[in-house]
């Protein structure tokens, strides 16, 4: 009687019944159930976030083969192959370590909450400081150029 009553109330029509042997699942709604869905809406075209395929995809291939190309020739290129190895697997145990100091700081009861703070008043500064007037921006602008320059070697001292 009970899954009478739940089986009218979803159908909504008076005296509809489920077979004898339905399963219980019948009562339940679909997982690709949509309440705002229209009536043909599967008839409309979607859209798509994804960039549209070619209809051959050999251009794809292409330039999958030309990034191997290239990746191989770079590695080629390179005269101390032991050196690059070992700065990548630094790297990796770099970033593998943080992660694991990140997690047993975050496991701290109340550091956590502390760092946010101290990240929020960071950056409450750094707009005050850098990005709210003009003449700060072009300072800045001008340390993060004369940063690149010595980076990159091409400042003369």
């Amino acid at each position: 009687m009970a899954a009478t009553a739940c089986s009218t109330a979803l159908l909504g029509v008076a005296g509809a019944r489920l077979p004898a042997g339905a399963p219980p699942t019948v009562l339940l709604p679909r997982r690709n159930f949509s309440p705002l869905r229209l009536q043909g809406a599967h008839d409309a075209p979607r859209l798509s976030l994804l960039p549209a395929k070619a209809a051959s995809d050999d251009t794809s291939a292409a330039s999958g083969d030309e990034l191997v190309d290239d990746l191989k020739a770079k590695w080629d290129a390179v005269e101390n192959k032991s050196t690059v190895l070992t700065y990548a697997g630094g790297a990796i145990v770099a970033v593998w370590f943080s992660s694991v100091i990140v997690g047993a700081v975050n496991s701290l009861p109340l550091l956590p909450k502390i760092m946010e703070l101290v990240g929020l008043g960071y950056t409450g500064w750094f707009v005050y400081r850098y990005l709210l007037f003009k003449e700060r921006r072009k300072e800045l602008a001008d340390d993060v150029e004369s940063l690149k320059k010595s980076i990159a070697g091409t400042e003369a001292e």
